[in-house]
């Protein structure tokens, strides 16, 4: 029997299915349609997701961090949670698609940050396909040829705000396990959220509490199926399904909230998600030249 690190068709049926919950969690959130204020949702969402640690209360209880740790993740939680604020703030302005492919900016944040703050180097390829990619934004965009939406600008902030976030957990992974990492994430933002959610509080219907408790599902869920997939398959395999995300929300958004279709988006998209794949791709050859053994890892 092949090894759980050497099975690519399974890890692939897990990516698919991880971007099946992310698609959930976006479509649960536009069915809300801003009825709750964004801080809120986002404050409700990951208070339902705290009941998901609570297997890991004994090992929290053991764990000793160093002050350097505490910063870290605290930095980290107040940042995610300007993000995520900002995600449900977009979510109720701007269609799925629109949403889901300025979500793929995040990673080409993350190269760009990690030459900023970790003195990574970045080749002439993989500044090309930056480019790339912010032209894909671009395209989704059209500043100038059509009146942009405060989602937009939106948008823009989530992902810049994700990248300071999965930055702050590449340095973290190397000092602690990724469980311990996740749990302190989740932690932190719902003590972050609080008092955003506090100014302006709407006591949800029952209806509401069960759509936000379905989020935080799904949002976990796809957490630890997108776990399983890297686990199982090489990140250069596992990346190109994220396109079928914004296939799905364009197709739920066409559907279920007579979003109309927009090919300027789905092209822009469609850049992104190649150029980065190109880097993840890029990556993992230049790592195998070095560590011919170390398994792919995000770039």
């Amino acid at each position: 029997m092949a090894s759980e690190n050497h099975q690519p068709l399974l890890g692939l049926f897990w990516m698919v299915v991880t971007g099946l919950c992310f698609v959930g969690v976006t479509a649960l959130v536009k069915v809300l349609d801003g009825q709750i204020p964004a801080a809120e949702a986002a404050f409700l969402r990951y208070l339902f997701g705290l009941v998901f640690l609570i297997p890991m209360i004994p090992t929290m209880l053991r764990t000793r961090l160093a002050p350097r740790q505490w910063w870290l993740s605290a930095v980290r939680g107040f940042v995610q949670s300007f993000g995520v604020i900002l995600w449900f703030f977009a979510m109720s302005r701007i269609p799925l698609a629109e949403v889901t492919a300025m979500n793929y900016l995040t990673p080409i944040y993350v190269s760009v940050l990690a030459v900023l703050v970790l003195g990574e180097r970045m080749a002439y390829r993989r500044m090309l396909a930056v480019a790339t990619a912010f032209g894909g934004a671009l395209l989704i965009l059209r500043p100038g040829f059509r009146e942009l939406d405060a989602g937009h600008i939106a948008m823009l902030g989530t992902s810049l705000s994700f990248s300071v976030s999965y930055l702050i957990a590449k340095i973290q992974t190397e000092e602690m396990s990724p469980a311990l990492v996740v749990a302190l994430l989740s932690i932190s933002v719902t003590i972050g959220l609080a008092p955003f959610a506090a100014l302006d509080w709407v006591w949800p219907s029952p209806g509401q509490t069960l759509i936000l408790l379905g989020v935080a599902c799904f949002a976990t869920a796809g957490h630890y199926t997108m776990t399983l997939a890297f686990s199982m398959a090489p990140v250069t395999v596992t990346q190109p399904i994220t396109f079928l995300q914004l296939v799905w929300s364009i197709l739920l958004g066409a559907i279920f909230f007579a979003e109309p279709l927009d090919p300027w988006v789905a092209l822009g998209g469609s850049v992104i998600v190649g150029a980065l794949s190109f880097i993840t791709w890029r990556e993992a050859v230049l790592k195998r030249r070095v560590t011919p053994s170390v398994n792919a890892t995000k770039g």
